[in-house]
């Protein structure tokens, strides 16, 4: 067999080395070279395992005691109550006798409530009533003072005595009072007699023109119209509505014009929006009411006066404090 032709150095060293030079130089895929007996087998190394990344490196635990199982011993079966002994239901009747409704009372102002989906029906509307003005009971004006109470009193007593002595006589009409003739002042020069109204609510009443005379009545109404009758100095004779006269000091007396409301016959009084009997009720005045008067034509018979915040027209002849044909402005 005739050797491939190799350079003599390869040669001579394929020869030193034997087969571990031999083996390295055999063509992958061919038989390994044959090697001594005695000689033992080289060691083939282990492939490395491939390591795991660090990610998904992981640590085992160590195991955990489990518990031991506990036992577990099935409780008594609670005592139930015995069921009483069902009776037979008796047969329920055939026919009931239907209750009667309670009747519903409904109030006669009380509107009727719309069902759901109706639309309410608009109520007639009352017309507005003209508001009232005053109390029911006309206030007092004035009072007695004590000499006056005391005589009244007396005179009272021995009226009563002396009436239980007599048979009683028919009643005699009053006659008329006339009006007095227009005269001026000897103090002040104004006409006589002529309204006034006082000025506080505190006004003594004298019997006579001076201090040292008792206090017949003492008024109590700031406002209240009165009629000067008299003069004397500074005092001045005053005659109310109800016909009482007497002396007062002039600085209980004002010049602000006002009437007392005083109506013949009738319960209230219509305070008119014009001076006219069909105009609209602008309040209702009741007696014992006092009125400031703004103005009065000489020849009408209404005036016009404002009461409570309400201002309107009223008849002459339904108030006291202005004369029959004065002007006031």
């Amino acid at each position: 067999m005739p050797f491939p032709r190799l350079a003599w150095p390869a040669a001579l060293l394929l020869v030193l080395s034997g087969g571990a030079a031999f083996s390295q130089v055999t063509a992958p895929g061919s038989l390994p070279p044959p090697r001594p007996l005695n000689s033992p087998a080289p060691p083939q190394a282990a492939a490395p395992a491939p390591a795991a990344p660090a990610s998904v490196q992981r640590q085992a635990l160590p195991p955990v005691a489990q518990p031991s199982a506990v036992q577990r011993q099935p409780l008594a079966p609670a005592a139930q109550p015995s069921a009483p002994p069902r009776q037979p239901a008796a047969s329920a009747p055939t026919r009931t006798q239907a209750r009667p409704a309670p009747e519903r009372t409904t109030h006669p102002a009380t509107p009727p409530r719309p069902q759901p989906g109706q639309r309410p029906q608009p109520q007639a509307q009352r017309p507005a009533q003209a508001p009232a003005v005053g109390t029911q009971t006309a206030p007092q004006n004035r009072r007695p003072g004590a000499a006056a109470a005391a005589g009244a009193a007396a005179g009272a007593a021995a009226a009563g005595a002396a009436a239980m002595n007599r048979a009683p006589e028919p009643p005699r009409p009053s006659p008329a009072p006339h009006p007095q003739p227009p005269s001026a002042g000897p103090v002040s020069g104004l006409p006589l007699p002529r309204f006034a109204s006082l000025r506080s609510d505190q006004v003594n009443m004298r019997v006579g023109p001076s201090t040292s005379f008792p206090i017949e009545w003492t008024f109590q109404r700031r406002d209240l119209p009165v009629q000067i009758i008299g003069e004397f100095q500074v005092w001045r004779r005053i005659r109310d509505a109800d016909g009482a006269e007497g002396w007062v000091h002039q600085s209980t007396l004002a010049g602000r014009r006002t009437v007392l409301v005083r109506p013949p016959g009738t319960p209230e009084t219509p305070l008119r929006r014009r001076p006219e009997d069909a105009a609209p009720a602008v309040a209702r005045l009741r007696p014992g009411v006092i009125a400031r008067v703004r103005e009065c034509e000489a020849e009408s018979s209404w005036c016009e006066v404002q009461v409570a915040g309400h201002r309107g027209y009223m008849k002459r002849s339904e108030a006291w404090g202005v004369g029959p044909e004065e002007e006031v402005k």
